[in-house]
């Protein structure tokens, strides 16, 4: 028993110095990354007042990171909230070292996905700002594109953040474009597509309808979107009682309200989700789906109902795209083995889009998470991005049938 008693408080005291070398750990991350942001603060500090014209680029300042054949910026730039209010956002510029043809180089406009709305989890300020770019951005460079990726009003700049809100996230992918065009060093001509992953992937959908109203001095000649929200109330119908609801719910529900001010939170969100709401909006995505998870494990969800048959699910089919015109291309891929942005919701896009005469081209996956999918048709997309600056006739998919279908008994307008 002795033996026993000991071996039990060895384990013990390994457990507890095991558990307080990780707690100091945290905290010395917290620590450090609280002092990295402090430090960017006056670059991404907006001026009184802030430029009238959207599109201004108002600093810049080269960005440490290693993109072979590239110089990398970050920028702080105007936009506009969906009212015409000004605002600013940050973002990043990628440069070809090479010199710029004449016509200037071509342009890519890169939308991000979710990643949280906190300073730290912004792509230009945080420690990773080469996320989802891994197998096309190099190919873009070596094409001499210039890819020019917005932050999203709100993020890392004074808020609010209008998360899947179409107006506001087009302005600041096409006012991201307006920026990059005024740094002396882009040279960039007017041509441009926009590419983007997941939330950035409902900007890219939508931007194919809204961006030539917007900025009609630029040519957009294609959009392109990995694993896009699309229709969203199809997406919110199957995760809002799961752990997604819990990591993609309290940035819609800090988000909608600033645009939609009749949508009610009492009978829609739970007591638990009002009360961590506006913290877990502010998490960076991975740490929110880990709370999430452990929440739904003790029986707790984000939303009170289904919120597809309340306000918020009339709110969420306005902010649907719907389809796009022949005359705009359009490149979609879509992993069946996603658990975030369901494989199915996508193939009911995919028909009604091809219903609808969309010269849509669908390029389905297997085995890919949905963290994954930008970066593994990467390749692909860079090839159909190439193909519409050369201006070669696009492709259309729809006599290929999708490999998933809706779950039984779904209900789908």
């Amino acid at each position: 028993m002795r033996v026993v008693k000991w071996t039990l408080l060895v384990v013990g005291a390994v457990v507890f110095a095991l558990l307080m070398a990780m707690v100091a750990a945290y905290v010395a991350t917290t620590r450090e990354t609280a002092a990295t942001q402090s430090g960017l603060d006056a670059f991404y500090t907006p001026p009184d007042p802030i430029p009238a014209k959207p599109g201004t680029l108002i600093r810049s300042e080269p960005l440490a990171v290693d993109v072979p054949g590239a110089t990398a910026y970050r920028m702080l730039y105007s936009t506009q909230r969906p009212d015409g209010t000004p605002a600013v956002s940050g973002g990043m510029m990628f440069i070809p070292d090479g010199p710029a043809p004449a016509g200037g180089r071509k342009v890519v406009a890169w939308a991000h996905g979710t990643v949280g709305q906190g300073d730290a989890c912004t792509p230009s300020r945080s420690t990773n700002p080469l996320q989802d770019t891994t197998n096309w951005l190099d190919q873009m460079m070596q094409f001499g594109w210039v890819v020019v990726s917005t932050d999203y009003a709100g993020m890392g700049t004074p808020g609010p953040n209008l998360y899947l809100v179409a107006q506001a996230e087009v302005r600041d992918v096409v006012n991201s474009v307006r920026a990059l065009r005024e740094f002396p060093d882009a040279q960039v001509g007017t041509e441009y597509v926009v590419w983007g992953h997941s939330q950035g992937g409902h900007s890219s959908l939508w931007a194919g309808h809204l961006a030539p109203k917007l900025a009609p001095e630029l040519n957009l000649i294609g959009v392109a979107a990995a694993a896009p929200a699309g229709e969203l109330n199809l997406i919110m119908g199957a995760q809002w009682n799961t752990a997604v609801g819990w990591a993609i719910g309290p940035e819609i529900v800090e988000s909608w309200p600033v645009v939609y001010p009749d949508l009610p939170l009492e009978g829609n969100i739970s007591p638990k989700g009002q009360a961590n709401g506006p913290r877990l909006a502010n998490e960076c995505i991975i740490a929110a789906a880990i709370e999430g998870m452990a929440r739904i494990d003790l029986g707790q969800e984000f939303f009170a109902v289904n919120p597809t048959n309340t306000e918020w699910g009339v709110r969420a089919g306005e902010q649907t795209p719907p389809p796009l015109p022949a005359s705009m291309p359009v490149f979609i891929g879509q992993s069946t083995a996603d658990t975030i942005v369901l494989p199915w919701p996508n193939a009911v896009l995919q028909e009604k889009w091809c219903k609808a005469g969309s010269m849509i081209e669908m390029l389905w996956i297997g085995d890919v998470s949905h963290q994954d999918t930008a970066t593994t048709i990467g390749p692909a997309v860079v090839d159909w991005i190439a193909d519409r600056f050369a201006g070669r006739p696009p492709t259309r998919t729809c006599d290929v049938a999708p490999p998933v279908s809706p779950p039984a008994g779904t209900p789908i307008s």
